[in-house]
């Protein structure tokens, strides 16, 4: 279904309402200090589960169990932070959901109409945060082949800290109508989004964490991840479509078939090498925003490290110089957080000159597949010619 669009087009306030008790109603019960929406910055005040606002408080947060030493200096990373080794693996974030509880009645009939257009495609922004940071949880809730917005719902938002024991239930929010927030991390309000901003006081720690958003008429949901890192922490970027896919269009075809894209020999084993070094992974794609959730998947499916994942926020994507623009800002936030890469992979004139206009250097730390890259990046034919250099690294683990 979504291959049709994609073919024709590829050229909250959340109201967050307290729950007697402290626990979702119909989850496990716990206590917490109550979270908020972006709308108490403006002095909204927050109501009961249930009630149709604009504004609101969260609720009170619920649980539900459910190497050694040397030094390396190569393509663009000194290693002696650590050594040469393997730092400990980051959680992979793919434990089993929180129980969702009975699905509750839709706010508008209209709603219902919304969910019969089509299978949902429900999709969340991860992010980057440095400790102190605000943290936001932004979300967009569509169904059909038109990717239709869900606008004005209910939607529960939970938490697993550190992708390691309980969930943790945040609050209630409400989906947001057009324009109703603006623009919130880089994340222009078209409706049906969530922006959620945890409250100081339970602010997510260093570490990754799994995001979960439950739509509450249907109980459909989807997940996502927060890392919380120091400045100065490693990272690595890199495109999708060409870059770790084997041909640049290479998803027109597998969506319609309802296939996953296959890999380049070589690319997961070298990220995942980057990744055991403590390099964190950042993928960077300029694909739909409609295609995050098959994103995750072919990153998943091929056995790439898992790790944060932003497509562009329109129904289009980008190419040229659009797609220049959209890299290019998102990477600047990222230096501007103090996390600039350290390695760069891409394989089209528009990720050179996104990687060359952040200015991340060496240029042999910018890695082109079978692309030569006219502002002096370094060219490869093989993920396998990365393999070595890459064992041979010191490892720059961050904490936790």
């Amino acid at each position: 279904m979504l291959a049709r669009r994609l073919l024709a087009s590829w050229t909250f306030v959340g109201v967050v309402a307290c729950a007697p008790g402290g626990g979702r109603p119909g989850g496990a019960g716990g206590s917490g200090e109550a979270g908020t929406t972006a709308a108490d910055a403006t002095g909204s005040s927050g109501v009961s589960v249930g009630t149709a606002t604009t504004a609101g408080t969260a609720g009170a947060t619920g649980t539900s169990t459910g190497a050694g030493s040397g030094t390396a200096t190569t393509g663009g990373t000194t290693a002696s932070d650590v050594g040469v080794g393997a730092c400990p693996p980051v959680p992979a974030c793919d434990g089993p959901p929180p129980p969702s509880g009975p699905a509750e009645p839709w706010r508008h009939t209209s709603s219902e109409l919304i969910v019969l257009s089509g299978s949902p495609n429900h999709r969340i922004r991860d992010m980057f945060y440095r400790p102190g940071d605000p943290q936001w949880l932004i979300g967009k809730f569509t169904y059909g082949l038109v990717d239709k917005d869900l606008k004005d719902e209910d939607v529960d938002v939970w938490v697993r800290r550190g992708c390691t024991g309980d969930w943790e239930w945040l609050g209630t929010a409400t989906t947001t109508v057009d324009g109703q927030m603006g623009t919130i991390e880089g994340v222009e309000d078209t409706g049906g989004r969530v922006y959620f901003q945890i409250p100081p006081a339970q602010a997510l720690d260093l570490g990754r964490h799994r995001v979960h958003m439950v739509v509450r008429g249907d109980l459909s949901a989807v997940d996502g991840i927060i890392e919380v890192v120091e400045p100065g922490t490693r990272l690595f970027v890199s495109d999708i479509d060409g870059t770790l896919t084997t041909q640049e269009n290479e998803e027109f075809t597998a969506l319609l078939t309802g296939t996953t894209p296959d890999a380049n020999p070589f690319a997961a084993e070298a990220l995942g090498i980057l990744a055991a070094k403590g390099f964190r992974p950042y993928y960077l794609t300029a694909r739909p925003e409609f295609l995050v959730e098959r994103s995750r998947e072919f990153l998943a499916g091929r056995g790439f490290p898992p790790g944060v994942l932003h497509t562009t926020t329109t129904l289009t994507g980008a190419t040229g110089n659009a797609a220049v623009l959209y890299k290019s800002d998102d990477l600047f936030v990222l230096e501007g957080r103090d996390l600039l890469p350290s390695w760069a992979f891409g394989n089209t004139a528009s990720d050179a000159e996104a990687y060359d206009t952040v200015g991340i250097d060496p240029l042999s730390a910018r890695i082109f597949f079978q692309y030569t890259d006219a502002l002096g990046g370094r060219r490869i034919e093989s993920y396998a010619e990365l393999l070595a250099e890459f064992e041979a690294l010191g490892a720059v683990c961050p904490g936790p």
